[in-house]
């Protein structure tokens, strides 16, 4: 009977309290143990204060009850805790959106990375970033970056990029790529300072190479202790891809796989970005080109024979001595275009277009076809069993079009899959004697003639003619020397 008076006392104590003014009730609110019922008769009189002790409140005590009331009222606050507090199987999705619209930087944030309509996402994001919500500001420049518009990430990342070294890192790549280069330089150092190990690796890129032009690339010599029959230079074009290019010349040097091949490559060369001009779609091929006739004076100057481009983006090809490569390229993808400029074909199936211009050529060093009586041309075959190959086995080079293609292994090889495919000791040697040979070679000569006759410059087409032809012209005693030369 005494609890039941005393709970009466309470509920009648309780019910006066509403009838108290604001003030009143947060002084009581404040001196009470149990304080969310004073709290809550305070909050429902739309007072912010109580409302949000009130949730501090719930939140501290686990009480869901008070949480689901302050929802009820539209408490945005009480929605978010809510929603972080739900199951994975529970549909808390209105719980978002509701705090969300109460202006909850968090929940907006959430919000926004749950759509997948890219206007409603930007404007949750920008909704929450505006609210000076550090995590909403960065998710914001990465997706004004994802959507290649560096111009609007730039004032977010300004905003964060003293705070951590991500940010630091993008905003100083930004700034480097925009010209800024001093500043750009700082700010990848202080990103490298606090352990940002892409950052260091730039900043290292940076103190190694310099941005220049065809007009500042300086005369170099080759090695004087190696046969260079295919000498090579690398470019990049940006800050991004010197640092691919770095690793690709890096790997080269210690590819013990091919030491025998008598090929020289110079550390790359980083151009100014405004140098070549290059995009994804090269002369609506669907792949990644250049306009290359720039690249004469550096030919001259370094009497290179085949150049590899490494751009930001497109489809890896090779062609009359100029490798195109992007910055995602792997060095196996590397090392397949190499085999290219020696003429080596594709081991995988090829479109129909591509398979009617390679398939029945003689010139191939990987691949034979059927012929009337034998395989064509049966002199390859016989190369091969020269240099070391044990058969001939189907290639799927041709399938595309119906035509048997044949190849020296019967492994799969890089020229297949570039990533987990071998190189046979037979491809090495064949690949050595193709080197050996001249006549077969498509140095960047004949790219530039194209290239300038292409562009009427009829006077500079001429002279890289002239220079592709006498490069082409070796003796029958020189033939026969390179020939004997090659061992199995």
């Amino acid at each position: 009977m005494r609890g039941l008076v005393l709970a009466v006392i309470a509920l009648f104590l309780l019910s006066g309290d509403t009838g108290f003014s604001v003030p009143q009730l947060l002084r009581n609110a404040a001196q009470a143990k149990n304080p969310a019922a004073l709290l809550w008769s305070a909050a429902i009189q739309r007072n912010e204060y109580a409302q949000q002790a009130l949730v501090t409140y719930a939140a501290e005590n686990d009480s869901t009850y008070w949480l689901n009331r302050l929802v009820k009222i539209g408490n945005a606050d009480a929605a978010w805790v809510l929603y972080e507090r739900a199951a994975p199987d529970e549909d808390s999705g209105k719980l978002m959106r509701l705090a969300a619209m109460g202006n909850v930087p968090d929940a907006q944030l959430a919000y926004a990375l749950s759509v997948e309509d890219p206007e409603l996402r930007e404007t949750w994001l920008l909704k929450s970033a505006r609210q000076d919500y550090v995590p909403a500001q960065a998710a914001l420049a990465d997706w004004y970056l994802l959507q290649q518009q560096p111009e609007n990430a730039r004032p977010w990342l300004e905003k964060t990029a003293d705070l951590d070294a991500q940010s630091a890192f993008k905003y100083g790549r930004l700034l480097w790529e925009s010209g800024e280069h001093a500043a750009g330089k700082g700010y990848l150092e202080k990103a490298a300072e606090q352990g940002h190990e892409m950052a260091a690796s730039l900043a290292k890129m940076i103190a190694r190479y310099q941005p220049r032009t065809f007009s500042q690339i300086t005369p170099r010599q080759w090695p004087e202790n190696k046969r260079c029959l295919q000498r090579i230079q690398i470019f990049a074009t940006s800050l991004s891809t010197i640092q691919r290019a770095d690793a690709l010349y890096q790997r080269f040097q210690l590819d013990k796989r091919l030491e025998p091949l008598p090929i020289c490559m110079q550390p790359p060369v980083w151009l100014q970005g405004d140098e070549l001009k290059c995009n994804d779609n090269w002369k609506r091929s669907g792949r990644l080109g250049c306009d290359i006739r720039p690249l004469s004076a550096a030919v001259k100057k370094r009497d290179f024979t085949h150049a590899v481009i490494v751009a930001k983006q497109g489809t890896a090809n090779t062609h009359n001595g100029v490798m195109f490569l992007d910055i995602s390229d792997a060095y196996s993808v590397f090392v397949h275009e190499l085999a290219h400029f020696a003429g080596f074909a594709d081991e995988y199936p090829l479109t129909k277009a591509a398979a009617r211009r390679y398939c029945g050529r003689e010139d191939i060093p990987n691949l034979v076809f059927d012929g009337a009586l034998t395989y064509q041309p049966v002199t390859r075959v016989g190369q091969w069993q020269q240099l070391g190959s044990a058969g001939v086995w189907h290639a799927k080079t041709c399938e595309s079009i119906g035509v048997n293609a044949y190849k020296p292994s019967r492994q799969v090889t890089f020229l297949e899959h570039h990533d987990s495919g071998v190189i046979p000791a037979s491809y090495i040697r064949l690949w050595k004697a193709q080197l050996e040979d001249k006549t077969v070679h498509r140095p960047v000569y004949l790219n530039l003639f194209q290239s300038f006759h292409q562009g009427q410059q009829t006077a500079d087409a001429d002279e890289w003619l002239k220079r592709y032809e006498s490069y082409r012209e070796v003796s029958e005693v020189e033939a026969g020397a390179a020939v004997s030369d090659v061992t199995p």
